[in-house]
């Protein structure tokens, strides 16, 4: 198949979409990327990048095509909704002029923001071809849980927009299971929703996870609890501020934290008013390749969410990172990615936004023996090997393509 993923993200900003490119050109499948000039999460152009330049280059063998984009910046939501906008409006002008013959299928990866699949529908009515969207965040719902005032004010025209969105997408594949009834509110129907969970790659395999040390030589010593990923207002950093105040007493302790985001400043000043700097330390972000061996450093692994009820329909992708490591959970989050933990008897999970049973859990999971912290690390991975194995994943993502492009063909 000719396949044309059209994301705002990509290498060498840091998604999953980068690794489902590799994978379907490795299958074979002649896939061309479409996106935008990375700047995610820092809110400023990668080096070498700028608004004009760099239109084509390739990523492990794969063409990407970009278009620019207003970065993100830190200027607030008024910046963030150029960003959100910017994408699919240079998408939508300049994409039939660069992109090579039409494609058979159009591939959207959708975290925030959705308005990128206004890029693909450009397209399909261009074109004529269906487009498959791989749905990661729920909007309206996020828009008004994240947007504060703004959000709240946008709410209905962007429930509006992304039902308009959603209806004239021919297949949608969901992260979660409970995507599929806030979908079906929002007038999809039951037949055209699919469930396809992430993956994680397959450097954190069992074979990989000691291999490369340069990214976590600094990691203090004493009982190490990892939060890796974006440091943004969805993930409850307050929760892990005020566990960390309730164990500051405990000087084995140590919260390391790895990633960036719009709230890093934030963070940093916040650890330094509440004079936790001996307790939690910010290592900033790493590498792909560095990230296993920084799990593999880590006695529990920390995922916070927001309490709201947006966030208890998703799974943080970081899970599956998390299950595939071997390391044991410590998860403060509420529904689906609370299930997970739990079912896979991975480790603990408590309510979001309850910073008391989250230092109480890492209590609990400090005082268990390395052996039984190790074995809820091997339970974790048998269940990602059940769950998210990227190879089955991946033959039902290509399976959901040949699908609805045999459909198209079909219905003429």
């Amino acid at each position: 198949m000719r396949i044309l993923i059209v994301s705002q993200y990509f290498w060498p900003e840091r998604f999953r979409v980068n690794d489902l490119a590799i994978a379907l050109k490795d299958r074979g499948h002649q896939v061309t990327v479409l996106t935008g000039k990375p700047n995610y999460p820092g809110g400023r152009f990668f080096p070498g990048y700028g608004f004009w330049g760099r239109v084509r280059e390739a990523f492990e063998g794969v063409p990407v095509v970009r278009v620019p984009l207003v970065p993100r910046g830190f200027g607030g939501p008024g910046r963030l909704a150029l960003n959100y906008l910017s994408f699919p409006l240079f998408a939508s002008l300049l994409a039939p002029l660069r992109l090579p013959r039409p494609q058979d299928v159009i591939v959207v990866f959708a975290p925030s923001p959705l308005t990128v699949t206004l890029a693909a529908l450009t397209l399909k009515c261009l074109w004529r071809r269906p487009v498959v969207l791989w749905l990661q965040d729920i909007w309206p719902d996020s828009v008004e849980v994240l947007g504060g005032r703004a959000g709240a004010w946008l709410s209905p025209w962007v429930g509006r927009l992304s039902s308009f969105i959603y209806m004239r997408c021919d297949w949608i594949l969901v992260q979660s299971r409970a995507f599929g009834p806030r979908l079906r509110e929002l007038g999809v129907p039951e037949g055209r929703v699919e469930y396809l969970p992430n993956w994680a790659e397959d450097l954190y395999g069992s074979g990989n996870r000691t291999g490369r040390q340069a990214g976590c030589g600094e990691f203090p010593r004493g009982f190490r609890v990892v939060f890796a990923g974006n440091l943004g207002a969805g993930q409850s950093l307050e929760t892990l501020l005020r566990a960390a105040e309730a164990l500051r007493e405990v000087p084995d302790i140590h919260w390391v934290v790895i990633g960036d985001g719009r709230r890093r400043s934030w963070l940093a000043e916040q650890v330094t008013h509440r004079g936790l700097g001996k307790t939690v330390h910010l290592v900033g972000s790493r590498s792909l390749e560095d990230m296993p061996a920084c799990f593999a450093a880590a006695d529990a692994l920390l995922v916070t969410l927001a309490p709201a009820p947006l966030f208890a329909l998703t799974i943080p992708s970081k899970i599956q990172s998390y299950l595939a490591a071997g390391k044991p959970i410590i998860g403060a989050l509420d529904g689906e990615g609370a299930r997970v933990v739990a079912e896979a008897e991975a480790g603990i999970a408590v309510p979001a936004g309850a910073d008391t049973d989250l230092a109480r859990a890492v209590l609990t999971l400090r005082e268990l023996p390395a052996a039984e912290r190790a074995a809820m690390g091997l339970r974790g991975r048998r269940y990602f090997e059940q769950h998210f194995c990227r190879d089955r994943l991946i033959d039902r993502f290509e399976a959901a393509l040949g699908a609805v492009t045999r459909s198209e063909r079909g219905g003429g």
